[in-house]
């Protein structure tokens, strides 16, 4: 092999510490669109730790417990199926405060449409301009998951809509005991 070929190489090799991404959100309730981002982020990282925010502002529908709670059986299964260590935690600081406290790298958003972009972009300037060894990455949602959003399913459980293609069985069932409704059958298709 001549000199030209070798790959370059500088100082002795250093086994890499491993890569931990941040996916924030506040998960009220975790819907299908957060499972699908959240599995395709275990499969990019070595460690992925899930920031619950509080957000009282938003005046979430589940207390800070109960979303802690959902979010961490739904990433047991994800952990399990990936073999990607999963955490989760509350966090109510600033996010490249939560990153630099949990060592991660990497901060995970997911982009449902253009609009979500450009607040995104800002955000994650921002956070370079706090924190220059955390960087951002973009995952675009899945096929079929780009329409869905906390804020509609909740709206659509509280007037009595039929959450079950957004939703696992298990937050299908705390989202309508929280609302006061029972969990409607999945829709079915109508005779022609």
């Amino acid at each position: 092999m001549s000199d030209t070929a070798r790959p370059a190489t500088v100082g002795p090799r250093q086994a890499k510490p491993p890569r931990t991404g941040l996916y924030p959100g506040t998960f009220d309730p975790i819907h299908n669109g957060h499972i699908d981002i959240i599995s395709r982020a275990a499969r990019i990282v070595d460690r992925l730790v899930i920031g619950v925010a509080t957000n009282i502002g938003k005046g979430p529908l589940f207390p800070l417990e109960e979303r802690l709670e959902l979010v961490r059986e739904e990433c047991d299964i994800i952990a399990r199926r990936t073999g990607t260590p999963i955490e989760v935690h509350a966090f109510d600081t600033l996010l490249v405060t939560l990153a630099q406290q949990v060592g991660a790298g990497l901060i995970v958003r997911g982009l449902r449409a253009v609009s979500d972009f450009d607040y995104e972009f800002q955000m994650a300037g921002m956070n370079a301009r706090l924190d220059r060894n955390v960087e951002t990455v973009f995952l675009p949602a899945s096929e079929g998951q780009h329409f869905i959003s906390s804020r509609f399913v909740k709206e659509i459980a509280i007037l009595g809509g039929d959450i079950s293609s957004f939703v696992s069985p298990l937050t299908l069932e705390r989202t309508m005991a929280r609302v006061g409704r029972p969990a409607a059958a999945p829709a079915r298709a109508r005779p022609a």
